[in-house]
């Protein structure tokens, strides 16, 4: 589907007109969106608008990074945009030229379909086709926000729930799997920053100096985006170290009680080991309470043992150990 948006001379917005009515001479600016187009419609970015078959190929294809190319009458950028659910990068290119905006973009873009929304009610977004360049960016970071918040929020309960059944392996993938999504989200958002701050930075592009503050303001969105981003990897690899050290302090628990079983039981073994050897001369077996006399032997033996054991805090187990 192709849309088109033109501001006219008499400052009013119209939608819809067709490509040759827009290189009509009331035409201030216009916006064509190429939104999720045919192969016959993707035809029209070389036959009628006649663009860099490079550029072209840039759009028919996934590119890698977003980027920034310089032709002679446009600038092409590409900018990427994140799935809310996989967090995968989405792509959007964006031809600019001094009066007019082209974007493509193979799936629909929430950001970009609020902008096209409001360019009739906005008259901040009819000042040309810069503006229309901000406010779309704008919207496409602006949606970076909502899965690092919901990854921090995330974060923060398992952080806190330190009474939940859940096992240390289930909580170890989990919590892999978010610094999965962080590295998917980092991949995105670092190529991004750098993309504005060569805008920024770039004479090349007509008219950036007036929209410098707002394109300023994006960057800064980037760059909280970004320590957002590395603050909640290091909180991944805080959780794991914590949960392995309480994972290695239960085991060490679970260790020191079998051993202090172990060691109760050892004298015992011994005493019971030397009275049932089958030898025939041994006095103590024929004492007619022998029995109950060792019994209570082994049983003080036991008690002894266990208080000496508690004495020296054998007994003190971390509160963590029962996570």
């Amino acid at each position: 589907m192709i849309r088109t948006c033109a501001l006219t001379t008499a400052g009013v917005i119209k939608y819809d007109l067709s490509l040759r009515s827009l290189k009509k001479p009331d035409i201030v600016w216009y916006w064509v969106d190429f939104d999720q187009p045919s192969n016959e419609e993707s035809q029209l970015l070389s036959k009628h608008f006649r663009f860099h078959p490079l550029a072209i190929e840039d759009c028919l294809e996934f590119v890698q990074r977003p980027k920034m190319d310089f032709f002679d009458k446009y600038v092409f950028i590409v900018m990427h945009y994140l799935n809310q659910k996989t967090l995968s990068p989405e792509e959007v290119d964006v031809f600019v030229g001094s009066n007019y905006i082209v974007t493509f973009h193979k799936k629909s873009v929430r950001g970009l379909n609020n902008t096209w929304a409001r360019v009739r009610k906005d008259t901040a977004l009819q000042q040309g086709p810069m503006t229309i360049l901000h406010a779309v960016m704008d919207q496409l970071v602006d949606d970076y926000f909502p899965p690092i918040y919901r990854i921090e929020d995330r974060l923060n309960e398992i952080e806190e729930d330190t009474d939940s059944d859940s096992s240390v392996s289930d909580i170890m993938d989990e919590v892999f799997d978010i610094r999965s999504d962080l590295s998917k989200m980092r991949r995105t958002v670092l190529p991004m920053r750098d993309l504005l701050y060569r805008i920024l930075n770039s004479e090349r592009i007509a008219h950036v100096n007036d929209q410098k503050i707002y394109f300023q303001d994006i960057y800064d969105h980037l760059l909280k985006i970004t320590e957002l981003i590395e603050a909640n990897r290091e909180f991944t690899s805080d959780i794991r170290d914590n949960y392995i050290s309480i994972n290695s302090d239960r085991m060490n628990s679970i260790m020191m009680t079998l051993t202090v079983i172990t060691t109760i039981f050892m004298p015992l073994s011994f005493i019971a080991g030397l009275y049932g050897m089958n030898f025939t001369n041994m006095p103590e077996l024929r004492g007619h309470y022998n029995y109950f006399i060792v019994l209570a032997v082994m049983v003080l033996i036991s008690i002894g043992m266990t208080l000496w054991f508690k004495k020296k805090g054998w007994f003190r187990f971390s509160k963590r150990s029962k996570l």
